[in-house]
């Protein structure tokens, strides 16, 4: 598993910005992956869980792909459970460490040991760990 320092993502997210914009990482278990996506329409903050008990077992209006291990927060408004028909896993995500935090186009990702928390400006987002999924 490769390691990247916070301070190279830092470095990363401190150059100019381009029309498209992607980071992704990972918690430090390997169990959850991310992606801060920032475009012409938008900037959201998805991650992916490998393993977990589900703590939502609905399935999104209209999806006709895979859910209940992906969550999603835009730029505005709260956080909700995906509908995606792709992955942000990668073996090649950079680790980030417990305790920093990752920001692009106003969504931030904090590490934590209890998971991984994404927010936007508006305070919405969710939390996601092994154990248990918060919207919010």
């Amino acid at each position: 598993m490769m390691k990247v320092h916070a301070a190279a993502l830092v470095l990363l997210l401190a150059s100019p910005a381009l029309a498209d914009d992607y980071v992704s990482f990972q918690s430090p278990t390997g169990n959850i992956h991310c992606g801060i996506y920032s475009d012409a329409s938008g900037t959201w903050a998805r991650c992916d869980l490998k393993q977990l008990t589900k703590t939502y077992d609905y399935q999104p209006a209209g999806c006709d792909y895979d859910w209940g291990n992906s969550f999603e927060v835009a730029i505005d408004g709260k956080g909700y459970l995906a509908c995606v028909s792709d992955a942000v896993f990668s073996p090649d995500n950079p680790v980030l460490p417990y305790g920093e935090a990752v920001s692009v186009g106003g969504v931030s990702c904090v590490s934590a040991k209890t998971g991984m928390t994404c927010t936007n400006a508006e305070g919405h987002g969710f939390s996601v760990a092994k154990a248990k999924q918060r919207l919010f």
